[in-house]
């Protein structure tokens, strides 16, 4: 049977009630870190449940209850003799927190009892030392009969029996040892054979001198003193015994407990990693200093642009004219769009502030009620009470990479729907974009020069975290600080780049260097939402926040930092290395949750969203997927097999609308969206000559494209209000 090896370390999470780290890893015996707090549990693959469960119980016991303490020093006890009473004592607190946890340690003790795992077979259990007698005693004494003295074992049986701390257990070691050591020393004394009589022999004084004083040897007085002594006195005339007693049992359990767990040396261990705490300072482009550097470059390259033609004769010509003609178009056009949200939102507040009302009587006649005192008690005026509306706020994520190119300008238009909703309802905003071409090394106008690549690391590197590159960053693009005319602005900066990536509306200009279409670091964009998401709510003293991520596709599996160890170098070598998706954890210590890593690059950026869900549980994560048509079924097919029931449906929406919603995703709502759809106008527009079939098809035209957008909008609508 396969164990969940997770789904244990859950059981010590929960059993230790404290943010315990478990990791289960390629070793042979447990041990616990009690600075870390890290339970390093070996992958007992061949126990069964109830055996794993009472071996994680045992331990869990230690991490709970074992103190970290150099006793060495004031007690001279071999461990092993300390083990076999702290074994009973946590094993004994264990039960008594966890009442239900006594079934699982009697389970798990009776199933090793019969697979003979203390190795008893054959054995004489009556002339065992008395630590082996008490190490069975409390672990399997339910089914195998112990025999003790009663005068003088007993006495340490019940000392083992009452201890409660660690002092207590260090006490009760010493006097079985003690015990112990005594009763071995007594049998190596009793195993000396007796020296013949000597008749007459010139030694015999020296012989009757010798068995004169055996006692010597026992383990009392002086002989106890230097029984430790390594190097005892030439001269000392009494037998040092320098080897220890052991508890068998002790290590047979020890060695067959090895055989449960499959170690395999050609098989690596679990890896578990954690997220980094990035340095927003260096992440975050300002949204000031991505539009100074646009605008820069619009007027150097109008200023170069004109004197050329100044130079040729011809007349100055205006490169954005077209674009920003077609700028204002869509912002007319999107105008009922916007309005339609606005409606929708503050129509659903206002009726889930209704939901919430109360109502209350006020202790004063209704006198529009008087005449129905005959039959109606209730007389007296009420008060209705609405609740307060919750305080939004909105962080858009857009996806800046490449393969964006054709799809850019549809996805702005869309997102430049929801910023004028969002500004017309008051509700804070940012706008970031995913990139790593804003660090990397470019050619600065104003300067003359070449600016290298930055090389500032967004956090302190170390092993066990995931890897983010110095070369990416989050440009501030839009944000509901900047005023209306500087937001338009803006957005008309954002609009001319996505036209001219889109090749639409007669681009005759380039794009800024620094703001060149880069890779998909989509999961960097998801690490660094852990420190803006806090810092855009407590900015904006907002209750709820919603985060709406648009993009094309998926993105690659993040590396991770090991270290190295260089010959040539005094330090270990932060490195970085591929994630092993077999092997491979994601793990936050704060929320104690652990995540595997899946193999599709979807299923890694799932579990940084469900991380992100778990971290900030009042934050909705809603995704907007632009889809070219031949991509659709490739994509739903991620979350939907032909088996599942809402695959039909979901089919059936893109049919009908050219959109459709996800909702088995890391997204709370993923929504799939036409990219040609999108791209459609929705103005209803036609010739002063158009036939009545011509109208026909233009007034059908801007329908299909209006349910569309209201249907995605009001589904939309539906999770941020």
């Amino acid at each position: 049977m396969t164990v969940s090896h997770e789904i244990k370390s859950q059981l010590a999470k929960l059993l230790a009630t404290e943010d315990l780290v478990v990791e289960h890893k390629n070793v042979q015996t447990a041990c616990f870190n009690v600075h870390t707090r890290v339970l390093t549990l070996p992958m007992w693959d061949k126990a069964s449940n109830v055996v794993y469960d009472m071996l994680v119980g045992h331990e869990v016991g230690h991490a709970l209850y074992t103190p970290d303490e150099n006793w060495l020093k004031e007690y001279k006890i071999p461990p092993q003799f300390v083990n076999v009473v702290e074994d009973a004592r946590i094993e004994k607190l264990m039960k008594r927190k966890y009442l239900g946890l006594a079934k699982t340690f009697y389970g798990g003790y009776k199933e090793l009892s019969e697979k003979d795992f203390f190795e008893l077979e054959g054995e004489d259990i009556s002339k065992m030392n008395l630590a082996d007698r008490a190490n069975l005693y409390f672990k399997i004494g339910n089914y195998v009969d112990i025999p003790f003295d009663d005068y003088l074992e007993m006495p340490i049986i019940r000392m083992i029996e009452g201890c409660e701390t660690f002092a207590d257990t260090l006490i009760a070691a010493e006097a079985l040892y003690k015990f112990c050591k005594k009763n071995k020393e007594d049998e190596k004394l009793n195993d000396i054979p007796t020296p013949p009589q000597n008749s007459g022999n010139s030694n015999s004084e020296e012989s009757e001198e010798t068995n004169e004083n055996p006692g010597k040897s026992e383990g009392s007085g002086d002989s106890e003193e230097k029984s430790d002594s390594k190097n005892p006195s030439s001269d000392s005339p009494e037998v040092v015994f320098q080897d220890e007693p052991e508890v068998s049992t002790a290590n047979n359990l020890e060695e067959n407990l090895l055989d449960l767990v499959d170690t395999n040396p050609f098989e690596r261990e679990n890896v578990y990693l954690e997220i980094p705490k990035l340095n927003l300072e260096t992440v975050i482009a300002p949204n000031s200093e991505i539009h100074s550097t646009i605008d820069n470059y619009f007027n150097a390259f109008q200023e170069r642009l004109n004197e050329k033609r100044l130079e040729g004769g011809r007349e100055i010509f205006n490169p954005f004219k077209d674009v920003d003609s077609n700028f204002a178009k869509f912002k007319r056009s999107a105008q009922k769009e916007v309005n339609y949200l606005v409606k929708e939102f503050e129509c659903r507040k206002s009726a889930d502030s209704y939901a919430r009302a109360s109502v209350s009587r006020t202790g004063v006649l209704d006198c529009t009620k008087l005449h129905t005192y005959k039959y109606n008690e209730d007389l007296f005026k009420k008060v209705t009470t609405l609740a307060d509306g919750k305080n939004h706020g909105l962080i858009f994520v857009l996806d800046w990479s490449g393969s964006m190119a054709q799809t850019l300008l549809d996805t702005c238009k869309q997102l430049f729907n929801l910023i004028w909703f969002c500004k017309k309802v008051s509700i804070p905003f940012d706008v970031y974009a995913f990139t790593n071409e804003w660090n990397r090394t470019y050619y600065d106008d104003e300067q003359q020069k070449y600016i290298p690549a930055s090389t500032t690391p967004h956090y302190v590197k170390k092993e066990g975290l995931l890897s983010v590159g110095s070369e990416f960053s989050m440009l501030n693009m839009l944000s509901s600080k900047s005023s209306l005319k500087e937001l338009e602005h803006q957005m008309l900066n954002i609009w001319r780049i996505a036209c001219y990536y889109g090749n639409v509306y007669s681009c005759y200009y380039s794009s800024p260097e620094r703001l060149s279409l880069s890779g998909t670091p989509l999961n960097e964009s998801l690490v660094a939402l852990h420190e803006i998401l806090p810092k855009f709510q407590q900015e904006n003293k907002l209750q709820k926040v919603q985060c709406v991520i648009l993009t094309d596709g998926e993105a690659n599996h993040l590396t991770h930092h090991v270290e190295i160890e260089r010959k040539w170098e005094d330090q270990p070598y932060i490195g970085t290395r591929r994630i092993n998706p077999n092997i491979t954890f994601i793990r936050d210590r704060k929320l104690g949750t652990t995540y595997k890593v899946g193999y599709g690059w979807h299923e890694f950026t799932d579990i940084l969203l469900r991380n992100l869900k778990d971290k900030f549980p009042s934050v909705n994560f809603i995704g907007i997927r632009v889809l070219a048509s031949r991509d659709v079924n490739s994509f739903i097919r991620l979350y939907h097999n032909s088996d599942d029931k809402e695959l039909q449906s979901i089919q059936t929406d893109w049919k009908k609308l050219k959109s459709f919603k996800i909702t088995k995703s890391g997204y709370d709502a993923y929504f799939g969206m036409s990219a040609t759809s999108l791209a459609q106008e929705c103005e209803f527009d036609v010739k002063e000559d158009a036939t009545k079939s011509q109208i026909k098809t233009a007034f059908a035209k801007s329908l299909k494209v209006k349910k569309l957008n209201k249907k995605v909008l009001g589904e939309f609508i539906s999770l941020v209000s």
